[in-house]
């Protein structure tokens, strides 16, 4: 594609070296250019790009976009065409829309944003329209999918490059529909920016990111812009139990609509009845029997509702393929053992959703005993973890204090922390177990018969970061292991 055709649209300062290029591939990471490359050079939160424009140069790059004058003269001397731009982030995000030949406006794609409930909303609509018999995207915090084939993923929301080129595999293959997570730092580093939403959905917000965006206000001002930016021909479902969900439509031209469980809106829900096996809801003014649980997961599956009609699914198939749909790995997954113990791993790391899961599984115990297990991420917002102590003690029987993913920090510091949150009565019902693993198998050792066992905090995620190093470490692995163990 000649460099003309891949700059379109982007807010241009100015060209040295000014000649038409043929351009081969597009790249943010020096490591991954070739003869004929695009080098984008975006200042990151570690690194910058611009210290890497000799080395993309070096590599083959015939030109480069950035936006740092202190380079002008290294790029004038070059024989290279260099774009000076206003903003290389929004920069790459146009480019790799129109290298990839605006694949967005090929597919249906349904962002989902919010604190917590991404993953599981998104996931469930790939679940769903893959069973009604169309093409399916997924692009999420646990793995992107075109079709059935599974590509790995390293942040809720790749990077612009990654995302076109995704999306235009998908039209390619004949996708119809695409689900995607939008985080707060994507829509704040112009990941999205460019793309053509053909609907988005909030769920909630609630305390977590204030180490990256540092006030809740800031937090807001991000996860709106996705709504603020929607054409007029997309729909904007949200929320109307969180008291942000208003505030996210404020500026949108989309057609909003609304999902609840408390209040008139356009799409309603009501649990009639629950088990850790599942729940009985009333969707819309019909009876569906699913196999989730929680207040929070009747607010996901309303908003999975709501989103199908919006794109035009009947609404006897859409509640019949409902009933079929599969939890999300990780989410709220439950394992039997022996004494009738019942193990539930869960990626609650927020105080909030830490909160919904527990407040649901201390009514599904009906008396019997509740246990806890939980950490606190490293290098994160440290401002939750005495509050994530405090949900702990309110609602759990006993509490077990353990490492999540420490990375860099001290693990036992982490854990002080948490204690923070604690009164005298709540540390009396806790232990401070450092190593996980040990922490999960002494929670299920000493549980009594009957008790419902929470291991909170990593879900899905198959390691542990300790130091800086990624081990191997799986929650269910464990929980199963010792399971196996007392069986034998």
């Amino acid at each position: 594609m000649n460099l003309g055709q891949i700059i379109e649209n982007v807010k241009v300062t100015g060209i040295l070296n000014k000649k038409e290029t043929v351009i081969t591939s597009i790249c943010i990471d020096s490591r991954k250019v070739s003869e004929g490359s695009l080098f984008i050079a975006i200042r990151g939160i570690d690194n910058d790009g611009h210290k890497y424009i000799s080395k993309a140069i070096g590599s083959g790059a015939c030109a480069v976009v950035y936006d740092d004058s202190e380079y002008d003269v290294e790029l004038s001397a070059s024989d290279i065409t260099a774009i000076k731009v206003e903003n290389s982030r929004m920069a790459a995000a146009i480019i790799a829309d129109n290298f990839y030949g605006h694949p967005s406006s090929k597919i249906n794609l349904v962002g989902v944003t919010g604190t917590n409930g991404k993953t599981t909303i998104a996931t469930l609509l790939y679940q769903l329209f893959t069973s009604l018999g169309y093409g399916c995207g997924l692009l999420s915090t646990i793995a992107n999918y075109i079709e059935n084939d599974v590509y790995p993923t390293v942040n809720t929301t790749s990077d612009p490059i990654s995302i076109n080129s995704l999306l235009a595999q998908m039209a390619d293959r004949g996708c119809e529909y695409c689900f995607m997570e939008v985080s707060s730092h994507a829509l704040d580093q112009e990941r999205v920016a460019g793309l053509k939403f053909r609907g988005a959905i909030f769920t909630n917000l609630t305390h977590d990111h204030l180490d990256y965006h540092h006030t809740f206000a800031e937090y807001l001002r991000c996860k709106k812009k996705l709504f603020d930016t929607l054409p007029k021909d997309a729909f904007a479902l949200v929320n109307t139990d969180d008291k942000n969900g208003k505030v996210m439509v404020q500026n949108t031209k989309a057609d909003i609509r609304t999902y609840s469980l408390r209040d008139a809106a356009d799409f309603k829900v009501k649990i009639m009845e629950k088990s850790i096996e599942g729940s009985l809801l009333n969707m819309d003014g019909q009876d569906v029997w699913t196999r989730f649980i929680g207040t929070h997961n009747a607010h996901n599956l309303i908003a999975v509702y709501g989103a199908a009609i919006l794109l035009g699914a009947k609404k006897e198939e859409v509640l019949t393929h409902i009933s079929g749909l599969s939890s999300v790995s990780g989410r709220l997954e439950y394992i039997k053992g022996p004494r009738e113990i019942t193990a539930v791993v869960d990626y609650a790391h927020t105080p909030d959703a830490l909160e919904n899961v527990l407040k649901t599984l201390k009514d599904i115990a009906a008396g019997n005993p509740l246990v806890c297990v939980f950490g606190c991420g490293g290098d994160r917002d440290a401002t939750k973890r005495p509050e994530m102590g405090e949900i702990a003690e309110k609602y759990a029987d006993r509490i077990v204090i353990t490492s999540d993913n420490p990375r860099s920090e001290d693990p036992d510091g982490i854990i002080r922390e948490i204690k923070g949150g604690l009164t005298a009565a709540g540390r009396g019902k806790s232990l401070c177990i450092t190593d996980r693993k040990e922490g999960i198998r002494t929670a299920l050792m000493t549980a009594n018969v009957g008790s419902i066992v929470l291991v909170a905090g990593k879900g899905h995620e198959d390691y542990q970061i300790i130091k800086g190093v990624k081990h191997h470490f799986d929650d269910k692995e464990v929980i199963r292991e010792f399971f196996n163990e007392q069986q034998q």
